[in-house]
C-alpha cells in the first residue's frame, strides 16, 4: 500500500488543522479504506434487506430488524481502525510522522477525528439505507416503520454512531498493540467472542458489552430484556446510556493508547 507525502512544513510547527490534513491524505490513499467501507455499507443494507424479505411477525420491533445488518458491519469498522493506526507500523512511516509532529498526543488526535469523522458519515449512511431498504421489502401486509415514530430516528441516528464509536475503539487498540494480527483478534476476541460467553454466565454483566450494547439498546425503539433463570428479566441499557457506555469504552481505549504512544519508541 502507498500513501501520498504530506506537504513539507518546518519540523514541529504543525497545528491541528495541518496534522488532521495529513491523517485525510493518509486514510483516503488506502485502498483497503475504501474497499472495507464498501463492504461494510454493502453487508448492513444487504442483511437489512434479508431480514426484511423474512420478517413475517409485525409486533416486533421492526426498526432494530432492518438495523439487523448494523451489528455485523461495527466488525469491519473496527478492524478498519485497527489498520489505520498499525498500517503505520508496519510500513514503518510511523517514525517519519512522529519525527515531523513531536507531539504524539496531536498525531493520534487527529487521527482519531479524521477517522471518527468518516466512519460517521459511512455509518449514519448505512444506517438510514438499511432502514428504508428494508422497509420497502417487507411482505406479509406488514407496514413499515416510519422515523416520525416514537424511538425509531434515535435507533437509525445511534446505530450510525456505533459505526464510529467501535471503528475509534478498533484505533486505540491498534494505537496500544501496534501489531495488525494480534489487535485485530483482541478487538474481535473482546468485543464479539468474550461478550457472547458472557452473555450465557452473567447477564448483568452483558449488558455492558460494546456489542450487545449495539444490538440491544442502540438499535431498538422499545426497552429489551432478556430472561435469566427462567423468570428473572434483566434489562439492557437504554439507549442513551448504552452510547455513553461506549463513548467511556472508545475514550478509555485511545487515552490509554495515547499515553503509550507517547512513552514508547516508534
Amino acid at each position: 500500500m502507498t500513501t501520498t507525502a504530506a506537504p513539507r512544513a518546518p519540523r514541529g510547527r504543525y497545528g491541528f488543522p495541518q496534522v488532521a490534513r495529513m491523517e485525510w491524505i493518509k486514510l483516503r490513499s488506502l485502498r483497503s479504506t475504501w474497499w472495507t467501507l464498501a463492504i461494510t455499507v454493502a453487508g448492513t443494507i444487504g442483511i437489512g434487506i434479508a431480514v426484511g424479505v423474512s420478517t413475517r411477525n409485525a409486533s416486533g420491533d421492526l426498526t432494530n430488524n432492518a438495523l439487523a445488518g448494523v451489528v455485523p458491519g461495527l466488525l469491519l469498522a473496527g478492524v478498519l481502525g485497527v489498520l489505520t493506526m498499525t498500517s503505520e507500523y508496519t510500513s514503518g512511516m510511523i517514525r517519519a510522522t512522529l519525527a515531523a509532529i513531536p507531539r504524539r498526543s496531536l498525531v493520534l488526535a487527529a487521527k482519531a477525528a479524521v477517522f471518527g469523522a468518516v466512519t460517521l458519515a459511512v455509518g449514519e449512511a448505512a444506517s438510514f439505507v438499511s432502514f428504508f431498504a428494508s422497509g420497502a421489502t417487507l411482505r406479509h401486509g406488514i407496514t413499515a416503520p416510519a422515523l416520525s415514530q416514537p424511538g425509531v430516528l434515535r435507533a437509525v441516528v445511534l446505530s450510525g454512531a456505533g459505526f464510529c464509536l467501535i471503528g475509534l475503539l478498533g484505533v486505540g487498540l491498534g494505537a496500544i498493540i501496534r501489531h495488525t494480527a494480534a489487535a485485530i483478534v483482541v478487538l474481535v476476541g473482546g468485543v464479539y467472542v468474550v461478550a457472547q460467553f458472557i452473555g450465557v454466565i452473567a447477564h448483568t454483566v452483558a449488558t455492558y458489552m460494546p456489542i450487545l450494547i449495539v444490538g440491544n439498546s442502540l438499535t431498538t425503539t422499545k426497552p429489551e430484556c432478556v430472561r435469566a433463570d427462567g423468570a428473572q428479566c434483566v434489562h439492557f441499557l437504554s439507549a442513551w446510556a448504552g452510547l455513553g457506555m461506549l463513548c467511556l469504552y472508545a475514550a478509555v481505549t485511545l487515552a490509554i493508547g495515547g499515553w503509550l504512544l507517547a512513552r514508547r519508541d516508534a
